[in-house]
């Protein structure tokens, strides 16, 4: 079983700062952020990652190795302070190397005969010219999960030609909760800037489907924008019923300066007070103005 490490304070290490490539700093800096937490972790063994390859019989791109050389698995959450509540909102996570496990491809259900992810293939969508092939469920593709996202869907490690799997045959896929396949990265070392540089948001993975974000998610995406190239994400036609929310005003101090009021009002010389009285239009009943029927 793996040790578990307590959480360090962000900063509290010059090579948690590198690891975080210094985002620690940004976050703490924002409105509202509170607790910034990195789980520190033990780097992995070389005899670890050679198991790892011979179990799997799989052989792991150099910058997964280089990844678990420095630090096995990667924990950073922050959280956001709202009146008296904190709110737990980021989280960038990478499984050591111990839960680098395949996708499970048992039966769904523990019922005999029960439907497994395997029967789910459906090879009527496969590649298109701007999109690459999608991974298989059956013995086509290896599939190891990198992050759980929190139950919004699945990153993985994804091995194209299935066994033996050759390290430049990978590619790191987002599985969906509909089971849907979408492409982030041809390597781990782009998908893991994605991550830190779109600052762990909640379903921020979400971004690179055909269906994007949910409306609630873009709130706080306005509120805490992704250092990332991706700027159309806020700029969407659903965007007109999305609030607008400034973080400066959401987590102003309440103790504001009170501001007397005044007891009346200076009406302007020759203002009449009380109700007006009988109107004076050309309306009105009278020798000179008789009313027209």
């Amino acid at each position: 079983m793996e040790e578990k490490s307590p959480p360090l304070l962000s900063g509290s290490k010059p090579h948690l700062e590198k690891l975080t490539l210094g985002i620690t700093r940004i976050l703490e800096s924002s409105p509202g952020v509170t607790e910034v937490t990195i789980r520190e972790k033990a780097p992995a063994e070389r005899h670890m990652i050679s198991s790892w390859e011979q179990k799997n019989n799989c052989a792991l791109p150099e910058d997964v190795k280089n990844f678990y050389l420095m630090t096995n698995g990667f924990h950073m959450t922050w959280n956001v302070k709202l009146d008296d509540h904190t709110i737990p909102l980021g989280s960038m996570a990478i499984n050591s190397i111990s839960k680098l496990c395949q996708l499970n491809q048992s039966s769904m259900y523990s019922l005999p005969n029960a439907p497994t992810l395997a029967d789910l293939e459906d090879d009527t969508d496969e590649a298109g010219e701007d999109q690459p092939e999608k991974p298989h469920f059956d013995s086509r593709s290896v599939i190891f999960e990198l992050d759980s996202c929190n139950g919004n869907g699945k990153v993985c490690l994804v091995y194209k030609s299935g066994k033996p799997g050759l390290a430049q045959d990978t590619e790191i896929w987002f599985l969906d909760r509909a089971l849907y396949w979408h492409f982030l990265t041809d390597t781990f070392t782009a998908y893991y800037r994605l991550l830190i540089t779109h600052l762990g948001l909640p379903q921020w993975q979400y971004a690179f489907t055909s269906y994007g974000i949910s409306p609630q998610v873009k709130q706080w995406f306005n509120m805490y924008k992704p250092i990332t190239y991706n700027t159309n994400l806020l700029t969407e036609e659903t965007d007109s019923f999305v609030n607008k929310l400034d973080p400066s005003k959401v987590f102003k101090s309440k103790n504001k300066a009170l501001i007397p009021k005044k007891k009346g009002t200076v009406q302007p010389s020759g203002a009449q007070k009380g109700p007006p009285g009988p109107s004076t239009s050309k309306s009105s009943s009278g020798p000179g103005n008789p009313v027209r029927k």
